[in-house]
């Protein structure tokens, strides 16, 4: 049934820009304060969705926050529900996310204003519990608002429309305990947010195939997480989809991590960020890897100096093996204001790099014996060839 061409006897309809799984959206007019609005009209009138929708403008109504669209008015027009919402001018992040792998800083700035949203959401008592990429608005400054509360419900509600052993939301997205059938908190928005985040950096889905199938992948394995991603995503999204929800973190530290300045931001960013996110630069802390060929080397030397003093030592046999400290230089090796990140550790070496089979050296007093030891055997024998010729002669 197409929507009446003016709803609650104020706002113009016009043309359709978009529609969800009960309702089509339009770009409308308020005349009375001369602005235009997304109509959100309800497609089927049924009572359960009438009575969800009705749901949606009373949630809706508790919200308002820059990460979720704000909701203007709401009415039935000729028995039809109808929400009167903020206009985005832009496009969802479904289409967006279709085109390839989105920027790295992109997804952050994306990712921390919808986590916020859903923080304050939360802070209400209201579940989303259909996060997707199509109900994620991008502005045109390059933020995100998170729309479309119709399927939400007031988490200490008795009463809710979506009750414990009905799943609802959209299958790749799910968390485990919506395809459980578990009730939903909001740890499971925490999830569909994770695995949303993942498929814009890599622009694979992470549990791909028909819906009952995509759904219950997620109850038998992970999602799989490149460690090619830049520093901090893995950890982040790692915790983000873990399968007990009590191991993820709530949606406002999502959002504080994102939108940090060092976290999940790779080590090496000392850059400013050119979408309007503020940033910080930071000194880097020399890391360990810049040492390991200064201390490489002192320890070569050490090793050499000491196979030297054994060949010195007093004494007729020398030890089979030698422990070594691993010493680090008083002088920085690495750049200005570069110190140990672990103290000195003795080490025993192994026998293949610092220990060899030391043959016996004859130290002064040996020397001396055996010389006089041969001086006395050339003595005997030169006696005994005189002896030898006395007799011939």
């Amino acid at each position: 049934m197409p929507a009446p061409r003016r709803l609650g006897s104020r706002y113009e309809v016009g043309d359709p820009i978009g529609h969800g799984g009960m309702a089509d959206v339009y770009r409308g007019h308020d005349p009375v304060l001369g602005r235009d609005v997304a109509l959100k009209v309800l497609r089927d009138t049924g009572s359960v969705d009438a009575r969800r929708f009705g749901d949606e403008a009373r949630l809706l109504a508790t919200l308002s926050h820059p990460g979720i669209v704000t909701l203007l008015d709401a009415g039935v027009t000729d028995e039809t529900p109808w929400l009167a919402l903020e206009l985005v001018e832009g496009e969802g992040l479904d289409l967006e996310m279709g085109r390839g792998p989105m920027a790295e800083a992109r997804v952050r700035r994306i990712g921390a204003a919808v986590a916020a949203g859903l923080d304050h959401a939360h802070s209400r008592g209201i579940v989303h519990r259909d996060v997707k990429p199509s109900n994620v608005l991008l502005t045109p400054d390059g933020s995100a608002k998170l729309t479309d509360f119709g399927i939400a419900r007031l988490a200490d509600s008795s009463a809710g429309l979506t009750r414990t052993g009905h799943t609802v939301g959209t299958a790749a997205y799910l968390s485990p305990e919506q395809v459980r059938g578990d009730t939903v908190i909001p740890a499971g928005d925490v999830y569909s947010l994770g695995l949303l985040l993942l498929e814009a950096l890599t622009a694979v889905r992470a549990y791909p195939g028909p819906p009952v199938e995509a759904a219950l992948a997620r109850l038998h394995r992970a999602p799989l997480i490149p460690a090619s991603l830049p520093p901090g995503w893995a950890s982040l999204l790692t915790t983000m989809t873990a399968s007990d929800a009590s191991l993820r973190p709530s949606a406002g530290e999502v959002a504080r991590r994102l939108a940090s300045p060092g976290a999940p931001v790779p080590a090496h960013d000392t850059g400013s960020a050119t979408t309007g996110m503020h940033t910080t630069a930071v000194a880097l802390a020399p890391t360990r890897r810049s040492r390991r060929p200064a201390v490489a080397v002192l320890t070569t030397a050490v090793l050499v100096v000491a196979a030297l003093v054994l060949l010195r030592l007093p004494g007729g046999e020398a030890p089979a093996s030698a422990e070594v400290v691993d010493a680090t230089p008083t002088a920085s090796a690495g750049p200005a204001g570069d110190e140990p990140t672990s103290r000195e550790r003795r080490a025993t070496p192994s026998a293949s790099t610092t220990s060899a089979a030391v043959t016996p050296v004859e130290t002064g007093g040996q020397a001396k014996t055996n010389m006089k030891a041969e001086q006395k055997a050339a003595k005997k024998a030169d006696k005994a060839k005189k002896k030898k010729a006395a007799k011939k002669a």
